[in-house]
């Protein structure tokens, strides 16, 4: 056998499906076996592995055992001359596996090699060449040094930036997410370290082979697509601490004591620097626009306040300046922070959770106005005329921010149709626009870009793939999807790479699937496209849920006193109170109920199917199940509490 692909999947169902496809379709007469070691995934992978990819050998680990782990799990059943070692957010090119096969056939002092990577929006991946780590490098790459000097030989040493990325060389470190390794070379010096649960242990593979007399190879002339991201964000401080401390267990285990010593110094520093670094500027990055609000709202306020004394009141300090600069300030939180868990701070917010977050902050300003004392009340009006003058400033502020590049802040990206070129044939254009219209994705211009040469007749046929660069610029193209039913990966990554200086983002349609995937920033998971429960997944129907539980934990505790003397499993009414109330379960959902291709919600007390009297596993609770999700409203939760009411005591 000649190749044996390995892939540890945790919970990227999609992803790992088309990762699959792109290694089937590059195999190319290769012999080769395909390994996936899922880690416990809870999306459906292992049962849409079963279903759709028979062949492929899979190990179904029952916790998630770390990368490690699970690659040497897949290792020891490997059978080929060369192990490949990959992630399942990548995307292989035609050529990948026989040129990488080929270039290995040719060097036999290699003993692993790397490719070119390009991320979701076809910018180069500098850890694709990476040098050895030592507490200089290390240096360097913490305080930034290697980013303000990329062509430096000394100050760019960690992603080795001053190496040309379109030609070959012997490097230090090749990326865990493509690593092709020579088996023997396994067999030689053993797996993965299993120390390192994630990351790192690409690093001390590399260094390993390098001490066992072999080179490190990065190989430039195939290249992939690696979304990144998915499972992890990297301005976390979870990241940056399990990062560093990856670093920290190569440095005691592969530098002298003093060198470690000076090294695991360095590290310490890193992850308090770095992860301080990172909680700031993700305080900040969550803070300033809603401080700024709070900002505007306030000085809105007090000047028609202070106008409106003088032209009503006809005095310039009737109301008591503490008193209302207090009240304003504990006004503008209230409106801006009901905004806030609306939704109105989310990507693309709607304005629907703008104006909401605006009148039920004004419901609970009015709330706490007529329950103080006399003396603490300045105006009614000033109430009213700030909530006017609130949902006049987002209204404008977040119309204004689209015609200034912040879009992913306005409204408008939401209202406003994109405008969509498809890549493919005629055929996949439909199946691609079916899928749109019914997720929906509204869009002003869908053209299509045909991949031949073909005369067409088609109404939205844009020009041909050599013309969509000019085509992107001329439709002002917002997005492009690529159908890979007859586009070659090498076209996808080509074409991706030559527009990544345009602000235009990129999907993939896989064929005959009904989702189309893509991923735009390495701190976010893919975004994607799909027909499945569209309704329950949706971040706002995600918040009202939680809403309608918390209403409902509060409503059971007033109510606790009279009707806990009903149930005779007080103790377990009590558990499931709590866990719902600090957001562990949720009143309603699946129950024990568990589908493949139900999405993973949180496990819930009431089964939604009881309301009908169905059994859990019959045909009917899983077509109402299927049902609930895609169409969920918040008030069902509410009629199924109720009507379920005498269950809610159960130990589900």
């Amino acid at each position: 056998m000649d190749i044996s692909i390995i892939i540890v999947n945790y919970n990227v169902r999609f992803f790992l499906e088309q990762c699959i496809h792109s290694v089937l379709k590059a195999k190319d007469g290769l012999d080769i076996e395909v390994i996936v070691v899922d880690n416990h995934s809870v999306d459906g992978s292992v049962q849409m592995l079963k279903e759709k990819f028979p062949d492929v050998k899979l190990i179904e680990n029952k916790e998630n055992v770390g990368f490690s782990k699970a690659n040497n799990q897949g290792i020891k059943i490997a059978k080929g001359k060369y192990v490949l070692l990959l992630n399942p957010d990548t995307v292989l090119q035609e050529d990948t596996l026989v040129k990488c096969y080929e270039f290995m056939e040719q060097h036999s002092d290699a003993g692993a090699l790397g490719v070119k990577m390009f991320d979701g929006k076809g910018s180069f991946l500098p850890e694709s060449k990476r040098g050895l780590p030592t507490p200089m490098v290390a240096f360097y790459k913490i305080f930034g040094l290697s980013k303000l000097f990329p062509k430096s030989k000394v100050f760019g040493k960690y992603h080795l930036t001053y190496l040309d990325k379109d030609r070959n060389h012997k490097v230090d470190v090749l990326s865990g997410a493509f690593m092709f390794i020579r088996k023997e070379v396994l067999d030689k010096i053993g797996g993965l370290d299993e120390d390192y649960f994630m990351y790192g242990e690409d690093i001390d593979l590399s260094y390993r082979i390098t001490k066992a007399g072999y080179h490190n190879y990065y190989f430039s002339e195939t290249s992939i697509i690696h979304y990144k991201g998915e499972s992890t964000k990297k301005s976390s401080v979870n990241y940056v601490i399990v990062f560093y401390k990856a670093m920290m267990i190569f440095a005691d285990k592969h530098f002298s004591n003093s060198y470690a010593s000076v090294f695991r110094f360095l590290i310490y520093i890193a992850i308090y620097f770095r992860a301080g670094l990172s909680i700031l500027y993700r305080f900040i990055k969550t803070i300033l626009l809603p401080l700024f609000d709070i900002i505007v709202i306030s000085g809105l306020l007090i000047a028609f306040a202070f106008w409106y004394e003088k032209a009503f009141k006809l005095s310039e300090n009737y109301f008591d300046r503490v008193q209302l600069y207090v009240g304003v300030i504990l006004f503008a939180f209230l409106i801006v922070g009901n905004v806030l868990f609306q939704g109105g701070y989310a990507k693309y917010p709607k304005y629907k959770n703008i104006f909401q977050g605006n009148v039920f902050g004004l419901l609970i300003v009015l709330s706490i106005y007529a329950l103080l004392p006399e003396s603490l009340r300045f105006s009614r009006a000033i109430v009213v005329m700030g909530f006017v003058l609130s949902l006049l400033y987002f209204t404008i502020s977040r119309w204004l921010f689209y015609f200034t590049g912040l879009k992913k802040y306005s409204y408008l990206s939401s209202v406003l149709p994109k405008n969509v070129l498809v890549v493919g044939d005629e055929e996949e254009f439909e199946r691609v626009k079916e899928i749109l219209k019914n997720i929906p994705v509204h869009t002003n211009y869908l053209g299509l870009i045909k991949t031949n040469d073909s005369s067409s007749q088609h109404p939205n046929f844009s020009g041909y793939l050599k013309d969509i660069e000019e085509v992107v610029q001329l439709e002002k193209i917002d997005e492009v999807i690529f159908c890979s039913k007859h586009l070659h990966a090498k076209d996808i990554i080509y074409w991706m790479t030559k527009m990544s200086y345009l602000p235009v983002q990129y999907k993939i349609a896989p064929p005959n699937e009904l989702y189309i995937i893509g991923s735009n920033d390495i701190h976010s998971q893919g975004e994607l496209y799909t027909l499945e429960f569209k309704t329950i997944l949706l971040p706002e129907n995600q918040r009202m849920k939680r809403l309608v539980d918390i209403i409902l934990c509060l409503f059971l505790i007033i109510t606790l006193p009279l009707t806990i003397w009903f149930f005779r499993n007080k103790g377990q009414l009590i558990n499931n109170l709590w866990n719902v109330f600090i957001g562990k379960r949720t009143w309603v959902g699946f129950g024990k109920f568990r589908d493949k291709d139900l999405p993973n919600l949180k496990a819930s007390i009431l089964f939604i199917g009881k309301m009908k009297g169905y059994d859990e596993r019959s045909e009917k609770a899983k077509e109402l199940s299927y049902m609930y999700c895609k169409d969920y409203k918040p008030l069902t939760d509410v009629i199924a509490f109720f009507k379920l009411f005498h269950l809610i005591d159960n130990d589900a």
